[in-house]
């Protein structure tokens, strides 16, 4: 059964004995006059999408999953909120690709593992989403808020790009490849893989422009062809910290960081957004691309994953 969180004064007198020290709420600090208490009718799931704007990948477009053509960004953000609500899986595409959830109430910093990012990822198969969170400061209930990145096991490493950004151009016709080019002056190609994914387009149906542009982190990809020959692909894991990552779908919001990498020490949050963090492919397999299937505030106890 999911625990009542109806009052600030219950929250703090629950956490007293917590040790850790992730900027934890602690009794009798203010939250803010913005946050938002669980009661008996909250739900422990993210309950609504209010972007979805993934980058070009096989999985877009796709009849099976996207039954039918989707033409604007909110008939986009309802096919997913459907399938989140499913425990169905939305890709993200390419680099960039990202989506953001809220939930019906604010997630509380409890000093561990505040929240669940659900994906695919198994064991050599991983493809790594950056996970942000942001409060609803101003109080109109969208997110429009200042982002903060939740540091991962690769956050200091060197190779990690931040603001590092991909322009994706939409295909003269059919059964194409998508062309992109990032900030740093390289270029490739999202492939159209028509044996597994004969859909049109890989480009977002509902992307009226010609082109756009993704910015987020990126990381060093780790994919490897293990066979030598093209066959056998593996994309080993990260060691913490990211969304669709073998072993790694719970977060802190203590890990959250500014721009220039300082703890801010939130003690909640109200969205969350997963953004694919590499800009790879794998061969007959294709682009990596995050992918996510749900999200959980764990303090309401009804986590059976």
């Amino acid at each position: 059964m999911k625990k009542s969180l109806s009052t600030v004064f219950f929250i703090a007198a629950a956490l007293s004995a917590v040790s850790c020290n992730y900027g934890r709420i602690v009794p009798g600090e203010p939250l803010g006059e913005y946050y938002r208490p669980a009661d008996a009718s909250s739900s422990a799931f993210a309950d609504k999408v209010y972007e979805y704007t993934p980058a070009p990948g096989q999985f877009i477009n796709d009849p099976v999953s996207m039954p039918f053509s989707i033409k604007t960004p909110a008939a986009a953000c309802t096919w997913a909120q459907e399938r989140l609500a499913s425990r169905k899986f939305i890709s993200l595409g390419g680099f960039g690709g990202y989506i953001i959830v809220g939930f019906d109430h604010s997630v509380v910093a409890l000093g561990g593992y505040d929240f669940a990012v659900y994906g695919n990822a198994y064991t050599g198969g991983s493809e790594p989403g950056i996970v942000w969170v942001a409060q609803d400061a101003n109080g109109n209930g969208l997110p429009d808020d200042v982002w903060y990145e939740l540091r991962g096991s690769e956050y200091s490493n060197a190779y990690t790009r931040r603001n590092y950004s991909v322009t994706y151009y939409k295909p003269d016709g059919a059964g194409q490849d998508v062309h992109w080019k990032d900030s740093e002056g390289q270029e490739g190609t999202i492939d159209y893989l028509g044996e597994y994914h004969s859909q049109a387009s890989y480009y977002p149906s509902w992307i009226a422009t010609d082109e756009y542009t993704l910015t987020g982190t990126c990381l060093k990809a780790n994919n490897y062809d293990q066979s030598g020959n093209g066959s056998y692909w593996v994309n080993p894991d990260y060691d913490w910290g990211y969304a669709d990552n073998y072993g790694s779908s719970r977060f802190r919001i203590g890990d959250a960081v500014d721009a220039f990498g300082a703890a801010v020490n939130l003690k909640y949050i109200d969205f969350v957004k997963v953004q694919t963090g590499v800009n790879a492919k794998s061969g007959w397999l294709g682009e990596l691309s995050t992918e996510v299937l749900g999200f959980e505030d764990l303090s309401m106890g009804t986590s059976s994953r």
